[in-house]
C-alpha cells in the first residue's frame, strides 16, 4: 500500500497537470475563434470571386486554361494538411488515415505527397518519399502560405508533370465536429454559369480594363490560392476545435482521478489512524 507522502506526491502530480491542460484549453478556445473568424472571412471571398470567373468565362468564345486541362490520371499529387503539434485528440490521426486509405485506393498510379505539418511529415518519411514540405505554417497562418503551396503546385500541373492535384484536410464543422475531406483541386471544375443564371450574367453589364480573355487567365491561380487557403483555414480551425475538446476531457479526467486519490489517501490515513490507536490501546492493556 502507498505511503500517505506517495498519494500527496501524485495528488500534486495530477493538479499541475490539470493546471496545464485547463490553460491549454484556454489558449485554444482564444485561438479558435479568432480561425473562426477567418473561416467565415474566407468563403463568401471565394464564392464572389468564382462568381467573377464564371461572368468571364460567360463572355468567352471557348475559354480554356491549362488548370483546366482534363487528363487521364496516372500521375496525381496529394497535398496533405496536419498540424505541427499534437494534443489535439484524432485530428493527425484521421487525416493520416484517410491519406493512407488513398493512396491504398490510388496503389495503381503514381502518387506523390505535399505535406503541410510536421505530424504528417513526420508520419510520411519514414514509409515513402515526400516531394515537399511545409512545416510551421499554422504557427501564424497567412494568405502567403497559400500562395507559396500553389506557386509549386500550379507550374507542376501546368506542365503536365501531374494529372490531378488534391487536398486531405479537415474541415472544421463545429467545437465538436470535424469532417475529414478528399476533394479535387486541379483540374478545376468548367466555370460554366448554371443555364437560370446565364442570362442574368450576360444581362449585367461589367466593365473591364482587361480583354475578359486576360483576366481569366489571371483569375484562374488566384482561385486556386483562395481554394489552397481556405483549406488551410479551415484545419487551422478544426485543429483548435479538436485541442480544446481533448484538453477540456483532460481537465476533467484530472479532476476525477483527483477525487479518486484522494479518497484513497483519506482511507489510508484512515487506517494509519487506527493501526497507531490499536497499537497505544494494546500496549497499556498489556502493561
Amino acid at each position: 500500500m502507498p505511503s500517505l507522502i506517495d498519494m500527496r506526491r501524485r495528488i500534486r502530480s495530477v493538479r499541475n497537470t490539470q493546471q496545464i491542460t485547463k490553460a491549454m484549453k484556454m489558449i485554444s478556445a482564444a485561438r479558435l475563434r479568432r480561425s473562426q473568424d477567418r473561416v467565415f472571412n474566407a468563403r463568401p471571398y471565394a464564392i464572389l470571386l468564382r462568381e467573377v470567373i464564371e461572368s468571364l468565362a460567360a463572355r468567352i468564345a471557348s475559354p480554356a486554361h491549362p488548370l483546366l486541362a482534363r487528363r487521364p490520371q496516372e500521375r496525381l499529387l496529394v497535398l496533405v494538411l496536419s498540424g505541427d503539434r499534437g494534443l489535439c485528440g484524432a485530428f493527425n490521426t484521421n487525416v493520416i488515415r484517410a491519406s493512407e486509405r488513398f493512396l491504398e485506393e490510388h496503389r495503381e498510379q503514381q502518387v506523390e505527397l505535399v505535406v503541410v505539418g510536421r505530424k504528417a511529415r513526420d508520419y510520411h518519411r519514414r514509409r515513402r518519399a515526400i516531394r515537399q514540405e511545409f512545416l510551421n505554417v499554422f504557427t501564424r497562418l497567412e494568405f502567403t502560405h497559400a500562395q507559396e503551396i500553389a506557386m509549386d503546385v500550379i507550374p507542376y500541373y501546368s506542365e503536365a508533370a501531374t494529372d490531378g492535384v488534391y487536398l486531405i484536410y479537415n474541415e472544421f464543422k463545429s467545437v465538436l465536429s470535424q469532417r475529414v475531406v478528399v476533394e479535387q483541386l486541379l483540374p478545376l471544375r468548367e466555370f460554366q454559369p448554371p443555364p437560370n443564371r446565364a442570362a442574368a450574367f450576360l444581362k449585367v453589364d461589367y466593365i473591364y480594363e482587361e480583354p475578359p480573355q486576360e483576366l481569366y487567365a489571371v483569375l484562374l491561380p488566384k482561385y486556386v490560392e483562395s481554394l489552397i487557403f481556405r483549406a488551410l483555414v479551415e484545419s487551422a480551425a478544426a485543429e483548435h476545435a479538436a485541442r480544446m475538446t481533448a484538453m477540456d476531457s483532460a481537465t476533467n479526467n484530472a479532476g476525477e482521478m483527483i477525487d479518486h486519490l484522494t479518497l484513497t489517501m483519506n482511507r489510508i490515513r484512515q487506517a494509519s489512524i487506527t493501526k497507531e490507536i490499536i497499537e497505544v490501546v494494546s500496549g497499556a492493556a498489556a502493561s
